[in-house]
């Protein structure tokens, strides 16, 4: 990256819980329980799908995406948040920082596209369902996961060349427990921070709000579709198969929203930390949590699949 050529800085430190000395063990064994319980959530959901033939479907080949992209978005981030709450060394390497940035960044809206596309599967399942395997074949599917990840990586390497291609001559301190967008911009100079920062700004908001948007439209036609339904059972039956997707999508971009759209003004360094943690751990640890609960045929067969493993001959 060009900037680094010009940077006087050469490393950067965090300080994101500099300000919690006394709870940072507390803080340490919290997060790596629900980090431990976010990868293990997600390892059954992917393992009970690829050895269910039942759930060879759309929907959970798009949740199996999904738990890929929340597994690579919590290890780009939380281990090393992990080892700096054990560790008096908090400084990351001008090239690790950008690393760091870049594959949150990735992970992130690679999520947030693959909702979207989910989003399209409940449509096309419940306005569409005589044109459902066509126009969700297997190979229509694999180029929804795969534009996903390319998405992604894009917003990944747009943010990240943005933003480390900026000065960072003065101070290396940042207020966070990441190399985060907004505290990596407070410590830029030169005369293009606020070209970069309205920038970046408005790449980001776009694509969350357009792929927002394209899930709201989905779901108007599925409510307008559902309206049709005379049965209650028929109703319930339908929509039962959104609840979960309905449930991750409000929670994340809820959590979005504030991240991105809070009011500017001086925030509080104990406030950016524990704003972060929201969207770090919390969101991530939540969603397998969402997912197994409110899908019944993925919970019976995780049910089943832990059964057969513990007592094979009771199967």
């Amino acid at each position: 990256m060009q900037g680094a050529n010009h940077s006087a800085v050469t490393e950067f430190v965090f300080i994101g819980f500099s300000t919690f000395p006394h709870l940072q063990l507390m803080f340490f064994l919290l997060f790596l329980l629900m980090y431990l319980f976010t990868l293990l959530g997600n390892l059954l959901i992917m393992a009970t799908i690829w050895s269910e033939q039942s759930l060879h479907t759309p929907m959970y080949l798009f949740l199996c995406a999904l738990s890929i992209s929340e597994i690579f978005y919590t290890l780009a981030i939380i281990p090393r948040m992990l080892s700096d709450l054990l560790s008096t060394h908090h400084s990351i390497s001008f090239l690790a920082c950008a690393c760091q940035m870049f594959f949150s960044f990735t992970f992130g809206y690679t999520h947030s596209f693959l909702l979207t596309a989910m989003g399209y599967d409940r449509y096309v399942a419940i306005c569409q369902p005589l044109h459902y395997n066509v126009l969700m074949s297997p190979h229509g599917c694999a180029c929804l996961v795969s534009w996903s990840w390319v998405g992604g990586s894009m917003m990944g390497t747009v943010v990240t060349t943005a933003i480390f291609n900026l000065t960072f001559c003065g101070p290396n301190e940042i207020h966070h427990f990441g190399c985060h967008v907004t505290p990596l911009l407070n410590l830029a100079c030169g005369k293009n921070v606020l070209v970069v920062a309205k920038g970046v700004g408005l790449v980001c908001i776009s694509v969350m709000l357009g792929c927002l948007l394209l899930i709201l439209l989905s779901y108007a036609f599925i409510v307008t579709s559902l309206l049709r339904i005379p049965s209650a059972e028929g109703w319930h039956k339908a929509f039962s198969t959104c609840a979960s997707h309905l449930t991750v999508v409000i929670v994340h971009y809820g959590f979005a929203s504030v991240i991105y759209l809070k009011t500017k003004g001086p925030q509080s360094l104990e406030g950016n930390t524990l704003m972060g943690i929201t969207y770090t751990v919390l969101t991530p640890f939540l969603s397998p949590i969402r997912f197994s609960l409110r899908n019944k045929e993925l919970k019976t067969t995780m049910k089943k699949t832990l059964l057969s493993k513990l007592y094979p001959e009771k199967i």
